[in-house]
């Protein structure tokens, strides 16, 4: 049995967690920077990399702590090293870089993104490979076949905005506060999602992509009319992005040959409107659902320390001069797309 100890510092939330290998999650712990980002409605990357600063050592020696042992008792140390808010990754990396230095373990470098797609295994170990997984978050929004620990295959990405800065940036029209995603799904309990009528960008299309920047667009305008109360334009909102991720799914199920499951990770996927509507879909093509507890679906350590878990079981480490990445797609043999879609 292997311990890991992970460091997440991507955006804006700073964690570190050990994780065994049995899927022992023996400490976590967190720290946001809600307060900090709220008055600009959004992360601001140079005080989310200074607040990383400040922030990382005392959770890490918290985590220790909880988990009454010490980094000499440590197998392996996982940082996320991408994508991400470079700023942020560098902290997190650099101070993995050196506890891995100073105690002489192993350190294994994680993307971000392959966090999330694992993640679901920590806590499901019935889960097995390959599954179809919606990766849904405030940066990315990929269809991916997840055939094992390093083997990603891309079906589908957006080719401009995620659905969860299409999220935040609603939330920030509608005055409704930071963070973005929480607060359009209160709004939208108390709105009509039949009120407005928004568009469900490449719904029904060949393309097999994702696209939400014109419904940013088009909720920005039904604000500007006064037509309709923010909790309309909210649950109308919510409704289409919930069409549109089930239309891209429904699609992608016709590639992901061999999939016993459909899984859904990332911040997203914390949405309750989300998690039903995909686990009726999976229900209605005789596949397992799978998504991870709420807290595991938005940024944290027990996700990397897990990710780092596999891949250092698998055989997966790392030298200390590896280089932060701003991007990193787990898919680096994927076809090209128009538009944005570099950020896959």
């Amino acid at each position: 049995m292997a311990l890991i100890l992970g460091l997440e510092s991507s955006c804006d939330e700073t964690a570190a967690a050990l994780v065994t290998s049995d899927r022992g999650i023996l400490a976590h712990r967190l720290a946001g920077q809600e307060a900090a980002h709220r008055p600009f409605g959004g992360v601001v990357p140079e005080i989310a990399a200074r607040a990383h600063v400040e922030a990382l050592m005392p959770l890490i020696e918290g985590a220790l702590s909880d988990a009454g042992v010490t980094l000499a008792e440590v197998d392996a140390i996982a940082a996320t090293a991408g994508p991400g808010l470079i700023g942020g990754v560098m902290v997190g990396l650099v101070t993995g870089k050196a506890l891995a230095h100073a105690a002489g373990k192993p350190l294994v470098a994680v993307n971000h993104l392959e966090g999330h797609a694992l993640s679901p295994r920590l806590t499901d170990p019935d889960l097995a490979f390959p599954y179809l997984l919606l990766l849904v978050s405030g940066g990315h929004c990929q269809l991916l076949l997840v055939e094992g620990v390093g083997a990603y295959r891309r079906l589908a990405t957006t080719i401009d905005d995620a659905a969860g800065e299409a999220f935040d940036k609603t939330a920030k029209l509608l005055g409704l506060g930071f963070p973005g995603g929480p607060a359009v799904e209160r709004a939208a309990l108390a709105g009509n999602p039949d009120a407005v009528p928004l568009p469900r960008p490449l719904k029904g299309s060949a393309e097999p992509h994702f696209s939400f920047a014109g419904l940013k667009s088009a909720v920005s305008r039904a604000r500007d009319t006064g037509a309709w109360s923010a909790e309309d334009i909210a649950a109308s909102f919510q409704a289409a992005v919930v069409d549109c991720l089930l239309d891209r799914t429904i699609r992608a199920l016709g590639k992901a040959h061999g999939a016993t499951a459909l899984v859904v990770a990332g911040g997203v996927a914390a949405n309750q409107a989300v998690r039903s509507a995909l686990e009726g879909l999976a229900i209605a093509n005789g596949l397992r659902f799978v998504a991870p507890p709420l807290w595991l679906c938005t940024d944290n350590a027990a996700m990397i320390a897990w990710a780092g878990a596999e891949r250092f079981a698998a055989g997966f480490t790392d030298p200390l001069d590896i280089a932060a990445r701003p991007r990193w797609p787990l898919d680096p043999d994927a076809e090209a797309v128009r538009g944005a879609g570099v950020k896959a």
